[in-house]
């Protein structure tokens, strides 16, 4: 059994990363600390918590912590743990979007220039990100346009040169016409461009210029002077006003009362390339310090390409070693500044507007969606917060129910509860979903402050009449006004609209239906995993706790290292034995058993 306070005094006085896991061994929050001893004891003491770390710490069942040597390891490790687990309380960028970028495959006798989502160390140049994929294509078919480039996927020669030849959009490398040295010039006027050295780019073309009408060779001259021209005009549509930093990203952060949004501006060479947007959600009451602490931490340790200078608003905690590990990762100085004046604290005042904007445009699509909703059902009220309950069972075994949360337009998956039916036995969905919705109802009449909150504005059954008249008789038994419709899916088990007792159909508009697909979906899926967690663990326990010497840490750790029971059947004795307490002939045995079974 573990035991907080003993576990605490074990602590040691040295850095490294601890791990809070809760009562189901799930990883919950990952943090670092300079001293394990006084960073992890401030968590379990009466002091001033944020309702969030509060929350969290509720939430432990137990600990675990790796000892490093320095805190630079410290926080690596720390952003590695939080990527590959994901854990609920730490602020995560849940944003899985990949960002386009040009590629320039330099490593090619004959490079060519295409768009890619995904960087990789093949020696190969990238350049971006750029704000859509758009975007990116625009450069890339002017490039192609203007530069004689081949303009095929795979390299290969070939007998007769392609239609791009003839057209004098390709210098036809494939058929020997020009040598890697010229279409190496052409490579590396492109790279320029690319990095944002137009004027090298301009200069050059001049030279050139001149060098063909001295020749006599108008035409070519000409060419060239039109390729001149549309650098200069694409070059011009890209400025950045007033910037005269070369390669810097500038984060701003806007908030309200439930939602987050950081906005990233990319300046490369003075020219605004593109820019990004992040949510983050359950944050209120983390200050703006601690949010871009760890926004820096998570986008740049992992990313390919790095700017000079990183422009926020105010100074933030491990400033200087954020500083320290992303310059000797990428080889090369990176400052965070914080701007007091001038023209970078404007332009960080204008990434932080646009987050504001971006941040009200999406609260205007929300509040739209919702108003959608409250008209379309005749609500007396917007529906700020929206209950939904499913019932999940196989042949009226593991009876289960799972319920979601809508606030404010948001699944709230920290609001999130499953439930045990206990008053039914057998397959009644509709007598399920009446017991769910009478208790947790229950919840909120005896303590609005509890952990269900207030009562919800709006009950959205995942199902059709018999559930809706289910939810019903469970709100009058508390004489509560609280409507119910349900969410009914077509033969394709996709969402098809909202249905009241009636059975009559309210059409909706797409945005709300995709809300509302999103909410069932999420029902759904808290539903079925409760009731597949809850037949995993009784298969498990059964064959498990049927072994002897297996007590409850080595079936833990056995779970934990294979992941299944079928894992474990197929490693070997061997792997089986690398389990700290478990001999190579105990390994054997427990294979042995359960493979009997």
């Amino acid at each position: 059994m573990f035991n907080i306070e003993d576990e605490l005094k074990k602590l040691p006085n040295k850095p490294g990363v601890y791990i809070m896991h809760d009562k189901d061994d799930k990883i919950i929050y990952v943090g670092k600390a300079v001293s394990l001893k006084n960073r992890v004891r401030q968590y379990f003491r009466k002091t001033n918590k944020t309702k969030r770390i509060e929350n969290m710490v509720s939430l432990i069942d137990h600990f675990e912590y790796i000892v490093t040597d320095n805190e630079s390891e410290a926080l690596i490790l720390e952003c590695n743990l939080i990527k590959k687990n994901m854990p609920k309380f730490n602020v995560l960028l849940k944003d899985d979007k990949t960002y386009p970028y040009i590629k320039v495959n330099v490593k090619s006798d004959y490079p060519d220039v295409y768009m890619t989502r995904r960087i990789l160390n093949d020696g190969a140049k990238y350049f971006g990100p750029y704000a859509s994929a758009g975007a990116a294509k625009e450069m890339i078919d002017f490039i192609k346009s203007k530069f004689k480039i081949r303009q095929c996927k795979n390299f290969k020669y070939k007998d007769r040169p392609c239609l791009n030849y003839h057209i004098k959009k390709c210098l036809a490398p494939c058929m020997g016409y020009v040598s890697k040295e010229e279409y190496g010039k052409q490579i590396s006027q492109i790279i320029d461009l690319l990095e944002g050295k137009v004027s090298k780019v301009l200069k050059d073309l001049e030279i050139e210029i001149k060098q063909e009408a001295e020749k006599l060779n108008y035409e070519k001259a000409a060419q060239l002077r039109d390729k001149r021209l549309a650098i200069e005009r694409i070059a011009e549509r890209q400025k950045v006003s007033n910037i005269s930093e070369n390669d810097i990203d500038v984060i701003g952060i806007a908030r309200n009362d439930f939602r987050i949004c950081i906005e990233i501006f990319f300046v490369r060479k003075s020219k605004m390339i593109g820019r990004e947007h992040y949510f983050l959600d359950n944050l209120e009451d983390e200050d703006d310090k601690e949010i871009l602490s760890n926004f820096i931490k998570q986008y740049y340790l992992d990313s390919k390409v790095i700017p000079h200078k990183i422009l926020i608003k105010e100074n933030i905690e491990d400033k200087e070693l954020i500083e320290n590990l992303i310059s000797e990762r990428i080889g090369r100085k990176v400052e965070i500044k914080f701007p007091q004046k001038g023209e970078k604290l404007k332009f960080v005042e204008m990434a932080e507007n646009n987050a504001k904007i971006t941040l009200n445009n999406k609260e205007k699509d929300k509040y739209s969606v919702l108003n959608e909703l409250k008209e379309k059902l005749n609500l007396e009220h917007l529906p700020r917060k929206i209950e939904s309950f499913d019932i999940s069972n196989i042949s009226g075994q593991f009876l289960v129910a799972g319920m979601s949360v809508l606030q404010d337009g948001i699944v709230k998956k920290n609001l999130a509860r499953r439930f045990k039916i206990k008053t039914v036995f057998g397959q009644d969905d509709p007598r399920c979903m009446e017991e769910v919705i009478t208790r947790r109802l229950k919840h909120s009449i005896e303590n609005e402050n509890g952990g269900f909150g207030k009562l919800p504005d709006l009950i959205l059954a995942d199902g059709g009449i018999t559930q809706i008249r289910a939810a019903k008789n469970a709100i009058k038994k508390y004489n509560l006004n609280i409507p119910v419709y349900g969410m009914v899916k077509d033969d394709k088990h996709r969402t098809r609209a909202l249905i009241d007792e009636n059975r009559n159909e309210i059409e909706v508009s797409r945005e709300l239906l995709n809300l509302i697909t999103n909410f069932q979906d999420s029902v759904h899926d808290t539903a079925i995993g409760y009731h597949r967690k809850l037949r995993e663990k009784e298969t498990t326990k059964s064959m498990l706790d049927n072994i002897e010497g297996i007590g409850e840490v080595r079936k833990r750790q056995l779970l934990k290292k294979f992941g299944s029971i079928k894992k474990i059947i197929e490693a070997s004795n061997e792997e089986i034995a690398e389990i700290k307490g478990i001999s190579l002939e105990q390994a054997k045995k427990i294979k042995e058993n359960l493979q009997k079974m």
